[in-house]
């Protein structure tokens, strides 16, 4: 997995993920680590929406990260909410020194599910591993959860820069993943309802298939 530094670059593919959890918990410190390599102490609260992209090489593929980081406080969720359509993956963030904010990961997993796509790729990051010392939900609670929920999970620290690109790249490899079963899907559906554009019933025989028609036919199919 190669990264891309080149906005205008073409792409293969436009994939679409968010950002989410509480306040404070980090999330705008994880995205701008991972698009640009910096990090802000004075990181203000964002307002509304904010997104960054970022070109992702895998295999022979090039893939255009657009990644939205949505508001975590309460006034600004019926704003944030629309912003789930379309999106293939979520980072859902808390505060490893806040478990409120790790008591607050079911009513965003709650929100996700009801706005989001079924199949989407869900990544729980617990923030802030650098503030060990003052930690308040261990590693294995975390990890429990992400498997009870069927999630990816992973530690992280914006600071040090630990984990930031890891947690990203699971993310995006996997909507990779399911994107190309997809599509591979959709190739073998459109191939089996061409053949059976031309087959014929037992003891027919074929004398001439005009492909312009099979192709008309095969486009009803799908």
């Amino acid at each position: 997995m190669v990264m891309g530094d080149s906005y205008d670059e073409e792409c293969d593919y436009l994939f679409k993920a968010v950002l989410i959890g509480d306040s404070a918990v980090g999330k705008s410190n994880l995205l701008s680590r991972f698009s640009k390599d910096e990090f802000r102490l004075d990181s203000k609260p964002t307002i509304g929406v904010e997104f960054a992209y970022r070109n992702i090489r895998v295999g022979e593929k090039l893939i255009k990260a657009q990644i939205w980081d949505t508001a975590g406080q309460e006034r600004f969720r019926a704003i944030t909410s629309s912003y789930y359509r379309g999106a293939l993956g979520a980072l859902l963030v808390y505060d490893i020194t806040r478990r409120a904010t790790f008591n607050n990961v079911a009513k965003w997993l709650h929100e996700l599910r009801e706005f989001g796509n079924s199949d989407m790729v869900v990544v729980l990051v617990g923030n802030k591993s650098d503030l060990g010392n003052s930690r308040e939900v261990d590693e294995g609670e975390g990890k429990n959860l992400a498997e009870a929920e069927g999630l990816c999970f992973m530690e992280t620290s914006a600071l040090e820069n630990k984990n930031v690109e890891e947690a990203f790249l699971i993310m995006i490899s996997k909507i990779h993943e399911i994107t190309s079963q997809k599509s591979l899907e959709a190739k073998k559906n459109e191939n089996s309802c061409i053949s059976a554009t031309m087959t014929l019933p037992f003891g027919k025989e074929i004398v001439n298939i005009d492909e312009v028609s099979a192709t008309k036919q095969s486009r009803c199919c799908t």
